[in-house]
């Protein structure tokens, strides 16, 4: 008489990030829908309240820092001998860092010099592939190291993956921080609203977003920028006529904004594929984004959107064109949306390679 075969023993999984962002409790979500998966999480700061949903707090751990994307990092250092106590006693068979240059390297020192098990796994966010590595000499060993060290990493842009590569990396799977759900098709748009939702920092160029906006002759135009960040005060003192600040949003209400607007405005000094922008797309707005590759990996200037190059003014004769054309514009941006960015379709792909490894 035969004998049922044993079930496999799931696979303790770690996403060490930064817990208070969305993006990382996206990627909660989508890898605790993966069956045999045993997840749990360290957050360099804490946790958003959605975590609560997604896996109890005894398989989560929140050093409570406030860590510089910029790098220099050393408070959160020294919460390295806790987070690997905390990682030895999970035993995890993978540790998957979000954001290299921060988690990625508390990973890779907790396993050299505290002896922690389990394979690494990376994800790239963009500035710390993009920017950071270009700070100094010791910021772009680190990286290379910690990028070696990987038995996978991702990147949501192939300009970010073609980085990796030059970096170190080994195998890099490509695809975006995309939607988890498709939004419904906006109603009526404002052809005189503009949406803005970068941080307000320099690296997303908030400044020339509002001076862009204060030199285009528009009819009836108006700029919503939300969000926030270091530059806030000084931009709401010198913004332009037309302006409103609205500061963060939940995402319902920015979504209420998306589907209002027209128009959407981000031009960043340095990007990767972001995930505002495919949400933009997706809520049928028509992107204005800098000239960075990412961009132009989601814009083909003139067609579905306007790349702006650097100096260069944003004019009514660039708007008209798309505008007379605009419910095609935004239906193909929402059909590529749907074909090439939604979450969970490239997260199963992710955990196949994973298995396969």
């Amino acid at each position: 008489m035969g004998t049922a075969s044993a079930k496999p023993a799931p696979l303790r999984y770690v996403l060490l990030g930064d817990g208070d962002s969305p993006h990382l409790l996206k990627w909660a979500r989508a890898l605790a829908q993966q069956p045999g998966i045993e997840l749990w999480a360290a957050s360099s700061r804490g946790f958003l309240t959605g975590f609560d949903t997604v896996l109890p707090a005894a398989r989560r751990l929140a050093l409570g820092t406030r860590p510089d994307a910029a790098g220099g990092n050393v408070a959160l250092l020294r919460h390295l001998p806790r987070l690997a106590r905390w990682l030895r006693q999970v035993d995890a068979h993978w540790i998957h860092a979000h954001y290299l240059s921060s988690h990625g390297t508390l990973a890779w020192l907790a396993q050299r010099l505290y002896g922690v098990r389990g394979r690494l796994v990376g994800s790239a966010w963009g500035s710390d592939i993009l920017v950071t590595p270009q700070r100094s000499a010791l910021l772009r060993h680190t990286t290379r190291r910690v990028l070696k060290a990987c038995a996978l990493t991702t990147s949501d842009s192939q300009v970010m993956a073609a980085r990796m590569h030059a970096l170190g990396a080994g195998e890099v799977l490509v695809f975006p921080f995309g939607l988890e759900a498709m939004p419904p098709a906006p109603p009526a748009k404002d052809d005189g609203l503009f949406f803005a939702n970068r941080g307000l920092e320099p690296l997303y160029a908030p400044q020339r977003v509002l001076q862009v906006f204060d030199a285009l002759a528009w009819p009836g135009k108006r700029l919503v920028v939300a969000n926030d960040g270091s530059q806030r005060a000084a931009l709401q003192a010198a913004a332009p006529a037309g302006v409103q600040f609205v500061g963060r949003l939940d995402a319902a209400t920015q979504a209420t904004h998306y589907a209002a607007a027209r128009w959407y405005l981000s031009l960043p000094t340095s990007d990767s594929v972001a995930v505002s922008v495919l949400e933009a797309m997706a809520q049928g707005c028509i992107p204005i984004l800098s000239d960075l590759p990412a961009n132009r990996e989601l814009v083909r200037d003139g067609e579905n959107g306007i790349v702006l190059r650097d100096g260069e003014a944003l004019t009514a004769a660039r708007l008209q064109p798309l505008l007379a054309r605009a419910e095609a514009v935004a239906a193909d941006n929402r059909a590529w949306v749907q074909a090439h960015a939604l979450f969970a379709p490239c997260v199963q792909r992710f955990v196949d390679r994973l298995r396969a490894l």
